[in-house]
């Protein structure tokens, strides 16, 4: 069999042999599937997105039900076990469920703008300020492309987040998204799906710009400090482990900074003909940080999965993954000389 036909097998059957390539005599270089900045590149990231988002948000549903509780009625929900006895005592294990069909389709959309975007303005910024100032001003890029794209992802999701906490925390008024939507818009028109943006947007930007700044160079430090090889080095799990990690230290501080919003947001949805600054002041300070721990514990584990599972879907398609940021040579050069 020639090496033609060989490699064909192997386009066809990309299955892994339980043998070296030198013992095979048939080393084949992994090609990447795409181009880095294609449209192709950037439509996988959208599904890298999806994934990531709507998978992890929909498993953490029976916690951000019992958190959403806990933030608009605090005296019938004083703490995560009590809300999780209390749900569990009047609607059964089912319940607990309840909200998962808004939240896996909101966040899924969110997902799809969220990290599909974030690449689309993370190159776009950096091709307009120069490679080097891309370098130079990393954090500033990472915050920027990250509220941009955050900015559409909202949009996106508001209409299933504002389904998905009358759902969990008004007792009585839908069990599904199909009897939710329908009688949203007969109520109170499309300003019932866009009621809570501003709010969303209050917490979600910095909940993103957070999220992605923090990872990006939380990851960078990780391999300069912690991990005792360079990421050229290290295995596909080696890296994803990394990532895990970078994603956790993004998550929880990603909680803190977007909890006080988050709770403006759930009580919005349930009170008609309220403002967020209005929900604010009755709410006071000690309630805008009600359900601060489980969000951590949610947040944290969220966020450490969705940039685990993001990677994991970038390494199985074989899209281009570029190593941490280092500082190009032609500003080597220009520090070289201002020494001298």
């Amino acid at each position: 069999m020639d090496m033609w036909r060989i490699n064909e097998m192997l386009r066809i059957f990309p299955f892994r042999f339980p043998f070296s390539a030198a013992q095979c005599d048939i080393a084949k270089v992994e090609e990447n599937s795409c181009e880095f900045g294609s449209g192709h590149y950037f439509a996988l990231c959208g599904l890298g997105g999806i994934i990531s988002c709507g998978l992890t948000h929909t498993m953490v549903v029976p916690l951000d039900l019992v958190k959403c509780r806990m933030q608009v009625d605090p005296v019938k929900y004083k703490g995560v076990f009590n809300g999780f006895k209390v749900t569990l005592a009047e609607d059964g294990v089912k319940g607990l469920s309840k909200g998962w069909a808004p939240t896996f389709f909101g966040y899924s959309m969110q997902g799809l703008c969220k990290f599909g975007l974030y690449e689309v303005f993370k190159v776009m910024y950096s091709n307009t300020i120069g490679e080097e100032y891309s370098y130079l001003w990393r954090t500033s890029l990472y915050l920027a492309a990250s509220a941009s794209a955050e900015f559409f992802a909202d949009i996106a999701l508001s209409p299933m987040e504002a389904a998905k906490v009358r759902i969990q925390t008004m007792p009585g008024y839908a069990d599904t998204l199909r009897q939710a939507l329908p009688k949203m818009m007969k109520d109170e028109g499309m300003t019932a799906f866009y009621k809570g943006l501003v709010p969303l947007w209050m917490r979600q930007i910095p909940y993103t710009m957070m999220k992605f700044a923090c990872f990006e160079r939380t990851l960078e430090l990780l391999y300069k400090y912690v991990v005792p090889k360079p990421r050229a080095e290290c295995t596909k799990g080696e890296q994803l482990i990394v990532t895990f990690a970078a994603g956790y230290i993004a998550g929880v501080f990603c909680a803190i900074v977007s909890h006080p919003a988050d709770t403006v947001v759930s009580k919005l949805n349930q009170e008609k003909g309220s403002t967020a600054i209005q929900v604010a002041k009755k709410l006071g300070f000690a309630g805008l940080w009600k359900g601060l721990m489980p969000r951590i514990v949610m947040i944290g584990t969220l966020t450490a999965a969705q940039w685990f599972i993001y990677d994991a879907v970038k390494v199985w398609l074989r899209m281009p993954r570029p190593p941490p940021p280092e500082m190009p040579e032609s500003l080597k050069r220009k520090l070289k000389g201002d020494i001298a």
